[in-house]
């Protein structure tokens, strides 16, 4: 391609045979074409916001007649489809959330990434698309972040923010689950996701999810579903909606894209995952460090006139989401039905010390005891 240099890095042969699709995959190398001038220059990294800027680079690969390709890693850029394309029409495609940062040594890290590439999986195969392999997506990703290395900030709460995603490409007005496929990596340097805390309003006639349907799989099309609910909260003056049950609305479920934690006393509480609430790696991340520092841990169900007691009776001392963006993010009160509930400041509250604990296993600040920080190799 005119202007840019075109490198191709050599990587282990390896096979992969999946025989409940009948699929087989061979590589042997991974291209690379690397920009003739990088864009780095333009960027304030002082100043991030989250997911507005955009690296050199992404790692493309495609699926087609049955197999998924060689992986490509190109200049970041637009992407050209047909109008009939099956990802306009009948909504194919799932996404990832993930983040790479820097330590003092300069040494690329990630948190956990093997329960991203699980997951992607999962909700993938939910929407009948096919299962990207754990050696591909690995070894993809680790070649892009050493690529565009300098593009992961250093300020304390900035990140690489990592988007897989994979998208039906194939064309046609059928109904039916498309025969082409095309997978991204794209990354993004961003800062915090959300500053100070948010008031969110319990909704009670929209769902986020339904049983049997794709509430656990990071569907695009479960977080589109959510917007116009949100605006009418927004409306209302909360920045944020905490979905209940689809059935009969008494169950707290998830807080707005993020799962969600209630402290009652000394307990700390969250749902139960299931077919309408996603199996967040953050989410299991609090739990575990949670118990292991010796706070009593809840997962169950949570009734709305539960939070409304605790709250009138002052045993509700804190509400927070819990995402890979956000990591955590307290709440300040909640609304329902025509009325507030404000949650007391806390000096030392479990927001406060578990996102603490998180952020500096992720940094490399601290002894990661559970294994899960995951060092890029240069």
């Amino acid at each position: 391609m005119k202007g840019l240099n075109k490198l191709s890095f050599k990587f282990r042969t390896f096979a992969l045979i999946k025989k409940r699709k009948k699929m087989s995959i061979i590589t042997q190398n991974i291209s690379i074409q690397k920009v003739s001038k990088s864009r780095i220059s333009e960027v304030n990294f002082k100043n991030l916001s989250f997911g507005q800027e955009f690296s050199d680079h992404m790692l493309v690969c495609d699926y087609k007649n049955g197999v998924w390709q060689q992986p490509q890693i190109v200049p970041f850029e637009n992407i050209s489809l047909s109008p009939a394309s099956k990802i306009f029409h009948y909504g194919q495609s799932v996404f990832e959330g993930m983040k790479a940062y820097k330590d003092k040594n300069d040494e690329i890290l990630l948190f956990r990434p093997l329960e991203n590439q699980k997951r992607i999986n999962i909700s993938s195969k939910r929407l009948a698309i096919p299962e990207f392999p754990e050696n591909y997506f690995m070894e993809s990703l680790e070649t892009l972040l050493k690529l565009d290395k300098d593009w992961i900030p250093t300020t304390d709460g900035s990140s690489l923010y990592i988007r897989p995603f994979v998208f039906a490409t194939g064309n046609g007005f059928h109904a039916s689950p498309s025969d082409a496929y095309k997978f991204i990596i794209a990354t993004s340097p961003s800062g915090a996701y959300f500053s100070g805390k948010v008031k969110v309003l319990i909704e009670e006639k929209y769902s986020r999810s339904a049983n049997g349907g794709v509430g656990f799989a990071k569907a695009g099309g479960n977080y589109a579903g959510q917007f116009y609910p949100t605006q009418l909260a927004k409306e209302k003056g909360y920045q944020q909606v905490i979905w209940t049950d689809d059935n009969t609305h008494e169950y707290i479920e998830e807080a707005g894209a993020m799962n969600i934690f209630i402290r009652i006393g000394d307990t700390l509480i969250t749902t139960p995952t299931s077919d309408r609430i996603l199996d967040g790696i953050t989410r299991k991340s609090i739990i575990t460090i949670a118990e292991d520092a010796g706070i009593k841990v809840e997962i169950r169900k949570v009734k709305v006139s539960e939070l409304i007691d605790a709250s009138k009776k002052g045993e509700l001392k804190e509400m927070f989401g819990a995402g890979t963006a956000a990591v955590i993010s307290p709440i300040a009160g909640f609304g329902f039905r025509g009325e507030d509930y404000e949650l007391p400041t806390l000096e030392n509250s479990y927001a406060t010390q578990l996102k603490k604990q998180i952020t500096n296993i992720q940094y490399n600040r601290a002894e990661d005891k559970f294994g899960w920080r995951y060092k890029v190799k240069e």
